[in-house]
């Protein structure tokens, strides 16, 4: 059992280090195309790159037959209006700021599972390390607070990516309360081709299209986004699945994505740097992680 755990903690890292890889793609994708239309294609093409993966075509059409309505759920929560909510956020604040918002899902999830699960409600631990990494959160966007009327677009901004919080907390427990209806790579391939597609055509309404005429640097940036988008939430999805684990306890981890993150966005775009209360919130935010997870190994 404690061999599992581990197992199941370095999973649930690698998947975390994955995404917080995804702020400076994003960053770098928005220079040359619109929000909507990037998160589209690169679901869809994440989607895409799963299908190979699919045992057969029978085992697909079946399943795809058997689970049709939670593959919809989970692709409208998890992709089309979490991304949607994400991209237009991204897009009004900076890569650092991002991770950080983006990296208080555990709060969200932790919220959400307790409302809709019956077996994952808070527990003064989970409140306690939850919160102490909220804290963290905190006093890094703390500096970026609103200071002016020119601000509130960084403000909108941020109420997006709380938004979307709630949505990936909801798309989380589609999943794991379906644990044994259908293979996570299935389940994962349908609702992120969906899910881009969706959002795709979503983002010809709303946003101008500029074509695919773009530089090597924006391709290099879709693809890494793809791969990472279906490894990572093929990973998540796996462990969801997984007796025994818990919406709460699994997003935890998710603490770690500010951190790398903010870090990744400090390194490679130009515009950000870091400050010690930045530095001092990511210590915190690790310290929770660390400490959530020995607690969960004890168990």
């Amino acid at each position: 059992m404690q061999k599992e755990t581990v197992r199941n903690t370095l999973l649930a890292i690698i998947a975390c280090l994955l995404w917080s890889t995804a702020f400076v793609g994003i960053k770098i994708g928005l220079k040359y195309t619109t929000p909507i239309q990037f998160a589209g294609l690169r679901f869809f093409f994440s989607g895409l790159l799963l299908l190979p993966l699919v045992p057969s075509f029978k085992k697909l059409v079946t399943a795809i037959r058997q689970n049709i309505w939670l593959i919809i759920k989970v692709s409208a929560f998890q992709t089309f209006i979490l991304y949607a909510l994400f991209y237009w956020g991204v897009a009004l604040i900076d890569g650092a700021l991002a991770a950080i918002i983006i990296g208080s899902q555990p709060l969200f999830a932790a919220l959400t599972a307790h409302v809709m699960m019956s077996n994952d409600k808070m527990s003064l631990r989970k409140t306690l390390v939850i919160s102490s990494g909220i804290g963290g959160i905190v006093l890094i966007a703390l500096p970026k607070g609103v200071s002016g009327p020119g601000e509130w677009s960084e403000l909108a901004g941020m109420a997006l990516l709380v938004m979307a919080n709630i949505a990936s907390g909801i798309g989380n427990v589609f999943v794991s309360k379906n644990r044994t209806t259908i293979s996570p790579i299935i389940l994962n391939a349908i609702q992120m081709i969906l899910g881009g597609f969706s959002l795709f055509l979503f983002s010809l309404l709303t946003e101008p299209f500029s074509g695919f005429d773009y530089p090597t640097e924006y391709y290099l940036a879709l693809s890494w986004l793809s791969f990472l988008s279906a490894t990572a939430f093929s990973i998540w999805f796996f462990l969801l699945q997984k007796p025994g684990i818990k919406v709460s306890d699994l997003n935890v981890f998710k603490f770690i994505i500010p951190v790398f993150g903010a870090t990744l966005s400090w390194v490679i775009l130009p515009d950000e740097s870091p400050d010690i209360i930045s530095i001092a919130g990511m210590m915190i935010i690790g310290a929770s992680v660390v400490i959530y997870s020995l607690l969960v190994a004890k168990k």
